[in-house]
């Protein structure tokens, strides 16, 4: 595991955590962790407390596995001699995992591309500026290609090591580590999940502000585009291609997503049944719900409803 000056204590930990959790419930031998930089010498980390007991870059070089719990914030470019460790630990036929923005030292290695990668939500766009040749997925909690893994953030670190003990030692092995972290042993769903919800500004988007907000105050009506583009007092065509302009994306795209917004929003802060959400955000039958809400966020509204739902807690 690379550690550098800043690193927080909780990426750091995840991976120590899961994979120490291996050795100590006797499941396997030889699943040592050992906590690395690139001099040798100890690190402070964000929150203050210094770890000290560390390995120099020679470590790496028999490792089996060789995880970036993270990456500085910053997001500085990878030096040569960290990528030339990223890339020979995978020529060997070692696995390699970068975890949140550990995806990036990865990424600058060229090992992933043509290949698919995440990170977290939040630097997504960084993450395909930097590297075009890599296709970035803003959603999924972890992927694997077999030699390189990427998580997304922060707590999907501890899905990712997981998987990994999952994929080496069985469903088994995994469910004991995970029963120990009272965590789940796997997660359904994807990162879609915690995005924050973006929202236009009342008043906002030009000309089309107006629309917009209306819309957003009746999402459990139809909603059509000839609907919307009557309200802006504008023909259909023109709206469409203003639309687009303003916001990114077609109206009834748009309009999905708000209703699937405000879907997620009722799930979180009320107790009414899936059939009454459903219809108070506009979706004509419960079935085609649960199916949008499938589609984008990869769970149920059930489950949603399970995790972030404070009266479920």
């Amino acid at each position: 595991m690379y550690a550098f000056d800043g690193i927080t204590m909780f990426h750091l930990a995840a991976p120590l955590l899961v994979f120490g959790e291996v050795g100590r419930l006797g499941l396997a031998t030889g699943w040592d962790p050992i906590v690395w930089t690139k001099d040798g010498c100890g690190i402070r980390t964000a929150e203050g407390p210094r770890v000290e007991d560390v390995a120099g870059p020679d470590a790496v070089d028999d490792a089996d596995l060789l995880i970036l719990p993270s990456w500085p914030t910053d997001l500085p470019a990878t030096d040569e001699a960290l990528g030339s460790k990223i890339r020979a630990a995978q020529a060997r036929g070692g696995r390699v995992a970068g975890l949140c923005l550990g995806a990036f030292p990865v990424v600058d290695s060229g090992l992933l591309d043509g290949r698919d990668a995440v990170t977290h939500w939040s630097v997504v766009d960084e993450l395909a500026r930097r590297r075009p040749a890599v296709k970035v997925n803003p959603a999924a909690l972890y992927l694997d290609h077999g030699d390189i893994l990427t998580s997304a953030g922060t707590a999907s670190a501890i899905d990712a090591c997981l998987y990994i003990v999952r994929t080496r030692l069985g469903s088994t092995a995994a469910a004991a580590v995970a029963r120990h972290l009272v965590v789940a042993p796997h997660r359904d769903g994807n990162q879609a999940q915690y995005i924050d919800r973006p929202m236009p500004e009342v008043g906002g988007v030009g000309h089309l502000g107006p629309t917009l907000d209306w819309a957003l105050g009746n999402v459990d009506q139809l909603l059509s585009v000839d609907d919307l583009a009557a309200h802006a007092r504008m023909s259909r065509r023109n709206f469409t291609r203003r639309f687009a302009e303003v916001t990114g994306t077609t109206p009834a795209r748009w309009v999905l997503a708000r209703r699937l917004d405000e879907a997620r929003r009722l799930l979180e802060t009320t107790t009414w049944p899936v059939a009454r959400i459903a219809e108070a955000c506009g979706f004509r039958s419960v079935v085609t719900f649960r199916q949008n809400f499938v589609a984008a966020y990869s769970t149920t509204p059930t489950s949603y409803r399970e995790r972030f739902s404070p009266a479920q807690a």
